[in-house]
């Protein structure tokens, strides 16, 4: 792979060949022995440093026993695994229904998320994401349930015991706070749900005031920061930047495109209430929302 690429397909694709393998209760010497590879190559692989050719991606699927879909995933990332740069365009270079961030998420130590359009969705209550998924036209009901049961399971990351939880921390715009659902009550339970959240040791919830003025950052729109563990003597993944639109999913892992969105979250972390001011903000919203 280029070194100016991205190596988010091939450390997913490690991280899915990994679990597959173990699924399959193959261990690693075992699994280099059949496929006539040395265990140090199989760890490099495993833990995403190189790129894997298709052809040695549906082997080893074969050879685990991998179903056909997650094969056809398999092979897409290592086939993007060796572009110069890397941009997830739904139902395009990735089957649309697998949701790679969700793999990342799982595997961070530490996530950071500005939002400055949206209640973050680890902390949108089931009513609210029901309402933000039902705004695409044409999504059946089905759908929307479907779309809200998945953000409710990756929800569950944040109070896992083993591995231990990430820590969460979340910058959210002012103006999403005082932009309420149809669904008062609705509202009410979502604003509740994010003090109560905050309260967790693992989760911070800050807000940005309107007040706080124009700012340069404000032309990254919403991202996420991922930072990941150590695992054994393996060094850590590197830190990736992901942000969404409408058609795709940008990630970003060079050191100087994470260090750009590390000095835009310092920013955003200056002209932000602290923890308890943001607190005592979302009830003051609550207070004016619901005496009126």
């Amino acid at each position: 792979m280029s070194e100016v690429g991205s190596s988010v397909p091939r450390r997913q694709l490690g991280r899915l060949l990994r679990q597959s393998r173990e699924e399959a209760g193959i261990n690693l010497e075992a699994a280099a022995q059949t496929l006539e590879w040395s265990r140090a190559k199989m760890y490099r692989l495993e833990s995403g440093q190189t790129t894997l050719r298709t052809h040695d991606v549906a082997l080893m699927c074969q050879h685990y026993g991998t179903s056909a879909e997650l094969t056809e995933v398999m092979v897409s990332l290592a086939r993007e695994g060796k572009s110069r740069g890397w941009w997830h365009a739904y139902g395009e270079a990735i089957p649309a229904w697998f949701e790679l961030y969700v793999g990342l998420e799982a595997a961070a130590r530490h996530i950071r998320y500005y939002e400055p359009s949206l209640i973050p969705g680890l902390l949108q209550t089931a009513d609210y994401a029901s309402a933000i998924f039902s705004a695409k036209p044409g999504r059946s009901q089905d759908e929307v349930a479907q779309k809200v049961a998945l953000r409710l399971e990756r929800q569950k990351l944040l109070t896992r015991r083993s591995p231990k939880a990430p820590i969460f921390e979340a910058i959210v715009d002012e103006a999403v706070i005082r932009r309420p659902l149809p669904d008062l009550d609705a509202w009410r339970s979502q604003l509740a749900h994010l003090v109560n959240a905050a309260q967790r040791p693992n989760v911070s919830v800050r807000i940005l005031p309107l007040n706080s003025g124009p700012r340069l950052v404000s032309v990254a729109g919403s991202f996420i920061m991922l930072d990941f563990p150590a695992v054994g003597t393996r060094p850590p993944e590197p830190s990736t930047v992901y942000s969404e639109s409408l058609t795709g999913s940008l990630y970003l892992d060079k050191p100087a495109e994470v260090e750009a969105y590390v000095d835009a979250w310092s920013t955003l972390l200056d002209l932000s209430l602290d923890v308890r001011e943001s607190e005592d903000l979302i009830g003051t919203v609550i207070k004016e929302t619901f005496n009126e």
